[in-house]
């Protein structure tokens, strides 16, 4: 089996805030009907919480850390979930079933596995 990891986009929203819980329980239903290809998942916080670290120069340079996100989008990164499928058409096929695909994007990339 390969891995490919299908990180979602949606609206940059806090996710445990009452108005989201009906899309909320339909990630939950995808997690429960999904269980044996899911190896792990996670949603993110909003992007207001992201720290983004850069390093001037070269390794070892300065360390700068900057508060909010990267770059300003309509659609934010906002979780992910690690997938174990047959192949990229399967996969495909699992991540058409995200909510996120409905309503935003979910991008599937395959996973290097070290050996």
């Amino acid at each position: 089996m390969a891995q490919y990891l299908a990180l979602t986009y949606t609206a940059d929203v806090d996710w445990w805030a009452p108005e989201q819980a009906e899309e909320l329980a339909e990630y939950r239903q995808f997690g429960v009907d999904h269980a044996d290809s899911i190896v792990a998942s996670a949603v993110l916080h909003p992007t207001g919480t992201a720290t983004v670290v850069r390093v001037t120069g070269a390794r070892g340079g300065d360390v700068v850390t900057a508060d909010g996100p990267y770059a300003e989008t309509k659609e934010a990164l906002t979780g992910y979930y690690l997938l174990e499928a047959e192949d990229l058409d399967a996969a495909v096929a699992i991540a058409a079933q995200l909510p996120a695909a409905w309503n935003g994007a979910v991008e599937v990339r395959p996973v290097i596995l070290a050996k």
